[in-house]
């Protein structure tokens, strides 16, 4: 076992006896996040380090150590409240902080656990891969709905692989949860088998690289802890650091910025809603529109959304990967009108069908969309688009059969990251089991709607009971569709309402 997994185990062990006094996943892992981030500021502060982050007086780690009992409960929870008062990464962190520990002995014991490990000692990657552990359990809690803020790292991993970044250059996820993406980039760029950075691009990569929007407060404190614990960019070399991921909903406008890279996996849900408070005093949801001069078509539908945003801020000639729900493939009305738009001013260029059973949010069929930004011309930019099916007649759970990097490892193979112009199909006439298939822009464009949700291999268990999958998976597929088409009702009862 590794040092990291050991101490998840440790830390996450202690959430068992908060939930006797109701504290959720999410709100532990928000405490652990003031916590560890305290201690370890009081670690730089000390020999060898000797750095100020700028922690007021009289709320550093020793004042809490230094208490017990009520006076404790009473000073971290005034200290939370003037922490969040800082500027720059201190006060994003602890911006609206709660205490949500009622038991005084339990926030001592919590307290003296961390207090137990020199965090500051640890490596980056260590601490990192630590809270990556801690995320990853909180997004198993089905009932917080956090998974939807945690896309799989073998996932995004394997669409960083195809993008293949380079240094020096801007990388955006307009909804960026946690921070997956960013981890993932960091890792592939100062990986020595890909990149040998020089003095000025390692600069870059603190300052001038990573950039995002994460509208949620908690799961954005909880990506800026993220990134800070592994040591990228400006906020995790120095606490007074610029904070280039913002609070402010990506799609309400053009940022005027441009980038070249663009990873994300925006959120599930077809439907952008805000509150409004009714003439009784009662609150209720209302779609939501975003009129946008650079947006072709006018819809709620948040998907479609987000992919009109990104065809906006990604840079002429930028590469971007999406991960989109089915609809977004064959939606008519504003889904037509997107996919057309995207096919004419980019280079849609391959389309990875994704298995069910992957993601922490259920009911969910996706599929990551790469394509490349191009200058205006008369002619769709767009040629062929390779598909690669992972999805028919391929099983995973969760628990029992987790999706793993090997599992996409051919289609990162078949992807050729780097050398696009040398694939090959593995689907042929003779070979109808292939799973990588090229499709001519003709024959896309002269579909129904423009459809690009093609797929051409047989699913077994239609005709084959041998083939079925195992029970357990059996029983997660039926409850993945359950829960897509529950989900669709509840989106059509809400618009009744």
């Amino acid at each position: 076992m590794t040092a990291a997994s050991s101490l998840v185990i440790m830390v996450w062990s202690f959430c068992h006896s908060l939930r006797d006094d109701g504290v959720s996943y999410g709100a532990y892992l928000e405490q652990l996040t003031y916590l560890i981030f305290l201690k370890m500021a009081d670690e730089y502060a000390r020999p060898p380090h000797n750095r100020d982050l700028g922690i007021p007086a009289g709320h550093d780690w020793p004042s809490l150590t230094s208490r017990s009992g009520a006076e404790l409960e009473r000073h971290y929870i005034e200290s939370l409240l003037v922490l969040g008062q800082e500027k720059a990464l201190l006060g994003q962190i602890f911006v609206k902080a709660q205490s949500r520990i009622q038991d005084p002995a339990r926030l001592a014991s919590l307290i003296d656990m961390i207090d137990r490990e020199d965090w500051a000692v640890l490596g980056a990657d260590i601490k990192g891969d630590i809270y990556e552990g801690l995320l990853e359990r909180n997004a198993q809690d089905t009932k917080s709905g956090a998974g939807q803020y945690f896309t799989p790292r073998p996932l995004i991993r394997a669409m960083v692989d195809c993008v293949r970044p380079e240094p020096g250059k801007t990388i955006c996820d307009p909804a960026c949860g946690t921070g997956g993406f960013f981890l993932a980039a960091y890792d592939f760029l100062t990986d020595p088998d890909n990149y040998t950075l020089t003095r000025a691009q390692k600069q870059a990569l603190k300052s001038r690289t990573f950039f995002g929007n994460e509208l949620v407060p908690e799961t954005r404190r909880l990506c800026l802890m993220n990134m800070y614990l592994h040591n990228i960019g400006d906020i995790g070399g120095e606490i007074g650091g610029e904070v280039t991921v913002s609070s402010m909903d990506s799609l309400v406008a053009d940022p005027g910025e441009r980038y070249d890279y663009v990873l994300t996996n925006p959120p599930f849900g077809k439907k952008s809603s805000n509150k409004i408070t009714n003439s009784d005093g009662t609150e209720s949801k209302q779609a939501m529109t975003y009129n946008r001069q650079d947006f072709k078509a006018t819809t709620s539908n948040k998907q479609l959304n987000f992919v009109q945003h990104i065809l906006t801020i990604l840079k002429e000639n930028g590469r971007a990967a999406v991960v989109v729900p089915d609809n977004v493939l064959f939606e008519g009305g504003a889904g037509e009108t997107v996919r057309k738009t995207l096919l004419q001013k980019t280079d849609v260029h391959t389309i990875l069908r994704l298995p069910t059973g992957i993601f922490y949010a259920q009911g969910v069929k996706a599929n990551v969309i790469f394509f490349d930004s191009r200058p205006g011309s008369r002619d769709a930019w767009t040629k062929d688009i390779w598909y690669y099916d992972l999805r028919t007649n391929m099983h995973f759970t969760l628990k029992t059969k987790p999706l793993g990097y090997d599992d996409l490892m051919d289609f990162v193979e078949c992807y050729r990251p780097g050398e696009r112009g040398s694939r090959q199909e593995t689907w042929s006439e003779d070979n109808p089991e292939g799973r990588w298939r090229k499709y001519s822009y003709d024959e896309i464009s002269a579909r129904d709607k423009t459809s690009l949700d093609l797929f051409w291999l047989k699913d077994t268990s239609l005709s084959d009971l041998d083939s079925l999958p195992e029970p357990d998976v059996l029983a997660a597929e039926i409850t993945e569709s359950l829960e897509s088409a529950l989900s669709s009702f509840r989106e059509i009862a809400a618009e009744l309402e």
